[in-house]
């Protein structure tokens, strides 16, 4: 299995484009290096390729990603389809540049699906699309030999949601597990998690890799950075630090191999150089920049 990082940033990118705290501020002086929108591609054969999410910036992930060019034909596509994690504006809004490729398969859980009837009605118009219940007994299996279980692991409502929606169903968050028929390898992808729990727990236990959410480090950060805005709780985003912080329950799994990924503008592991980033990495777990390929 190839798995390539298209994007690493949480919504609005890094640098956020009106955002001038002081990390935004070194990215656009050269400082720091920039993030796109988080998003990742994955292939079990090298030919179908899908997507975990589409973000906002995916034409700008797909030019930049050779082994997702069209060809050989000049409309044909290696991307297969998508699978959403969650409803939200920043893994959802770049289906819209998707729109027009027939065929494309896309997996969500149930009450994405609902929210997203209007957009679905929409890209159909397009070109038809196949449309599919993510959390569907037994799994599925996408093409290219990956097997593929959905696991709800968050209620994160997005803001755009009416309150009758959100109350209807609570799997508005889940977390992927995608195994390779031929090696055997398991990744797992949660780039959206409000609080830890048992299930997360055995997924790490038995994955090879982990892409987490890592979006905030520490449960102060917009306050303090920003002095302004909701804090973490509110965003349904687990910190990365402190005792009940994602950091402390992956030191449970010292044989995965844990990357943090949907990092925020305000967070200070975008800095390699940051306390933060060496705190992470004396943990034994990653930050990696955009476009890195890992294989399992």
């Amino acid at each position: 299995m190839r798995v390539v990082l298209l994007g690493t940033a949480a919504g609005g990118g890094f640098p956020q484009w009106n955002c001038a705290c002081a990390l935004c501020a070194a990215a656009r002086d050269g400082k720091l290096p920039s993030r796109t929108q988080e998003c990742v591609a994955l292939t079990g054969n090298g030919r179908d390729w899908w997507l975990l999410n589409a973000s906002p910036d995916i034409r700008v992930q797909l030019t930049a990603t050779a082994a997702l060019w069209p060809g050989p034909g000049p409309r044909d596509t290696p991307v297969r389809g998508v699978l959403l994690t969650d409803a939200e504006a920043d893994h959802v809004s770049g289906l819209t540049v998707l729109r027009g490729a027939p065929d494309l398969r896309v997996y969500a859980a149930p009450p994405v699906g609902t929210v997203l009837a209007p957009a679905r009605g929409a890209l159909d118009r397009y070109a038809a699309w196949q449309w599919a219940d993510s959390l569907a007994d037994g799994g599925f299996v996408l093409a290219g030999g990956l097997v593929v279980t959905a696991h709800p692991v968050g209620a994160k409502v997005p803001a755009y949601v009416p309150a009758a929606l959100a109350e209807a169903d609570g799997r508005w968050v889940t977390a992927y597990r995608v195994e390779d028929l031929a090696t055997g390898g398991v990744l797992l992808y949660a780039p959206c998690v409000g609080a830890w729990s048992d299930v997360l727990d055995e997924l790490c236990a038995e994955a090879d890799c982990v892409l987490l959410d890592g979006t905030f480090f520490s449960a102060d950060e917009m306050g303090t950075a920003v002095r302004s805005g909701p804090g973490q709780a509110a965003m349904g985003h687990l910190p990365v630090s402190g005792p009940h912080g994602s950091l402390a329950a992956l030191a449970r799994h010292p044989h995965t191999r844990r990357i943090y990924t949907h990092l925020n503008n305000t967070n200070p592991l975008v800095d390699p150089a940051s306390r933060a980033r060496a705190q992470v990495a004396a943990e034994g777990v990653e930050v990696l920049p955009d476009g890195i390929e890992l294989a399992l």
